[in-house]
């Protein structure tokens, strides 16, 4: 259920700001997004996994709170990483 270190090291190396970044919102939505993913093909098979639902609410309210942040700083990279992750319609 959890993501492979070749998997994190792919988002971080194309979400990142400069070499070695971790830390921007960029990467951590896209780290979550694809924990989001993951958990979300789960829920499928296994419907009454209710202590792990519980972790996946924690995770979309984190990425909203990094989302929230990163259009409050700067709309263009906003614009483009909800673009990118395809997280809105």
């Amino acid at each position: 259920m959890s993501i492979t270190v070749e998997k994190k090291a792919g988002l971080i190396k194309k979400f990142a700001q400069t070499k070695g970044d971790t830390g921007s919102p960029e990467v951590q939505v896209a780290i979550l997004t694809d924990r989001i993913i993951t958990l979300t093909d789960h829920f499928k098979t296994h419907k009454k996994d209710n202590h792990s639902r519980r972790g996946l609410l924690k995770m979309i309210a984190t990425r909203r709170k990094l989302l929230d942040y990163l259009k409050s700083k700067s709309n263009e990279r906003y614009s483009a990483l909800i673009k990118e992750l395809g997280l809105r319609r």
